[in-house]
């Protein structure tokens, strides 16, 4: 890939589809709710709390793109026997996902994200444990929704892989820690509320947009 190549729309609408797809995914309560959780009980600072979704969402990112690249080879090495194959693998595989959460914003209803005021119960674990407990969870948890995106630029080459690593980085750890830091901060609960009820629609919207993309680019 040439730094000519790195200009080309396509790239470039991938890059901001992947960093829009992981900020949308990101902002899933899974994603920053623990955090905001855990340091309620732990009473940690803000500062730690941050600190803490930061890890995590790298952690989410690196697992998520080891698992994307052995799916990247995969998705090459079947591309070599079946001329073509991927483009529409990875513009199918988004497609069923961004239905799956249009599907799932349509039947689920919203949940109260952390309610009244309750009582903070005192710390259970240590910080450490508390700690290294959300890096894990997240860690080992791949980000599924990213993977088809992954697929979609196999045949950009590593710079444009490396890229959109960076790009879900990006996206992952802003969606975590903004949402982590609004709630922890005290802003209306109410408001994240209705951000929850459509996030999923959203971001089912966005993985199709991104599939339209892709299979744009192969006509």
């Amino acid at each position: 890939m040439t730094p000519h190549d790195l200009q080309q729309p396509v790239l470039i609408s991938l890059l901001g589809g992947g960093f829009v797809a992981a900020f949308l995914h990101a902002a899933l309560p899974t994603h920053w709710l623990p955090f905001v959780l855990v340091g309620r009980a732990q009473r940690w600072s803000l500062g730690r709390v941050m600190g803490a979704a930061v890890a995590a969402g790298l952690g989410h990112i690196l697992s998520t793109a080891l698992v994307g690249s052995l799916i990247v080879a995969a998705g090459i090495a079947l591309n070599t026997w079946i001329d073509g194959v991927l483009p529409h693998l990875s513009a199918a595989l988004l497609f069923l996902f961004g239905a799956f959460y249009l599907a799932r914003a349509s039947l689920r209803k919203p949940v109260t994200a952390l309610g009244p005021e309750a009582e903070v119960p005192e710390p259970a674990v240590s910080d450490r444990a508390a700690f290294w407990g959300l890096v894990l969870m997240m860690a080992v948890t791949p980000g599924e929704v990213l993977l088809p995106i992954y697929l979609s630029s196999a045949t950009e080459g590593v710079v444009a892989l490396g890229l959109l690593t960076l790009s879900f980085a990006a996206g992952t750890v802003l969606g975590m820690t903004l949402l982590a830091a609004l709630a922890s901060a005290g802003y209306s609960i109410l408001r994240l509320e209705r951000w929850a009820r459509y996030e999923g629609a959203i971001l089912g919207v966005a993985l199709i947009v991104i599939g339209l993309l892709v299979m744009t680019h192969q006509h």
